[in-house]
């Protein structure tokens, strides 16, 4: 994403990856120019500059694309809420309707699974992708924080969670 804020920052990438319990995997890959300047601190994070995305659909190219990916099968999100409400906050930027979908949350489910309780939050602790990668032993295949390694990873950690890897 361009930043954290609520209102205005929008999505740079996007990955979908549908896995099939015979193994095949389908994906869906872009940069997406978000109409707005990258800030430094983001492209830290993510490696995703202004000139990566200056000639990349954005988010109303693909849109319809993608809310026909997401209502086809059931939806799995590492951070569901953040990125759901990035694509509904980048849609509405464009004057789309954004995408009524709903995910399982595969970070909650996670956090669960490795049992770290949070005393303050009463719930389990979160833990960040990478860490639950490693704790896994899933290889981190490409860069954290760019869209389709963490869609990897959470594929991968997932499918340690069911005992598939």
């Amino acid at each position: 994403a361009t930043g954290l804020n609520k209102r205005t920052d929008r999505i740079v990438s996007i990955a979908l990856v549908r896995y099939e319990p015979s193994g095949s995997v389908e994906q869906v890959n872009y940069l997406l120019n978000p109409g707005i300047p990258i800030p430094e601190d983001s492209t830290a994070i993510h490696g995703i500059t202004n000139e990566m995305v200056a000639t990349a659909p954005t988010w109303a190219a693909i849109h319809e694309q993608v809310a026909k990916i997401v209502a086809s099968k059931p939806l799995v999100i590492y951070n569901a809420d953040y990125d759901l409400r990035l694509m509904a906050q980048t849609a509405v930027q464009y004057g789309l309707t954004p995408i009524g979908t709903e995910a399982g949350c595969a970070m909650l489910t996670y956090a669960e699974h490795y049992g770290e309780w949070n005393e303050y939050k009463g719930t389990y602790r979160w833990q960040k992708l990478t860490n639950a990668a490693a704790q896994q032993g899933v290889v981190i295949d490409g860069k954290a924080h760019r869209a389709l390694a963490d869609v990897k990873m959470t594929l991968g950690v997932i499918k340690a969670m069911a005992g598939l890897s």
